[in-house]
């Protein structure tokens, strides 16, 4: 448990996601079109490019795999490629929210999403869901952290809004007092239903 998450390894100021496993990348070369390839990163993290075979593009972000194929390119075939790399599809851009919401499920997010974007996503709280009870699940490296916000300071601008990153997992508890109040409620419902019942002759 940690009082704010850091941001994932391997971006950049948190700024650049890494590639993943799965993950579909329009690589173009420049001025070289029968170079230009739409590729999926595989399950061992590696993509195939023409003339230089497999590389590695897993864990790393989009400007460093820019960087190795120019290198790979320039060493043997191209004076001064210039390679640019589009992000068609992340699996890594994914995020699931889970517990006291409307809509609980994994959705896609931006490079920039925050956690209020993630609840907004995910429909709002549902009728006891607590906005003092939002936990987010991070791997970093071999451990998972995790930290409680409070949404309800965030909206009120007494807390920073935290960047929400793929395979993020934010989870809302119930509220206590809202589940004892709904309880109350269907108890004097049912109460009040079965005093009606009993004076109907």
């Amino acid at each position: 448990m940690v009082k704010d998450l850091p941001a994932p390894q391997n971006t950049q100021n948190g700024s650049e996601q890494p590639l993943s496993a799965n993950d579909v990348l329009e690589v173009s070369v420049f001025q070289v079109d029968n170079l230009n390839r739409t590729v999926q990163v595989d399950a061992g993290g590696q993509i195939s490019l023409p003339l230089i075979g497999t590389m590695t593009a897993a864990g790393k972000t989009v400007r460093q795999l820019e960087k190795e194929i120019e290198t790979a390119y320039g060493e043997k075939y191209l004076q001064s490629p210039d390679v640019t790399i589009f992000v068609k599809e992340s699996i890594g851009q994914r995020i699931t929210v889970d517990g006291e919401v409307n809509k609980a499920g994994i959705y896609p997010v931006s490079s920039s999403a925050s956690l209020l974007d993630a609840i907004a996503l995910a429909g709002g709280f549902n009728a006891v869901g607590d906005a003092g009870k939002v936990f987010v699940y991070r791997n970093i490296g071999q451990n998972k952290l995790v930290a409680n916000y409070n949404v309800e300071e965030i909206r009120a601008g007494k807390n920073r809004n935290p960047r929400i990153f793929g395979g993020d997992v934010v989870v809302v508890f119930a509220s206590k007092s809202k589940i004892a109040m709904n309880n109350l409620k269907d108890a004097l419902g049912l109460a009040s239903s079965a005093a009606r019942i009993a004076v109907i002759p």
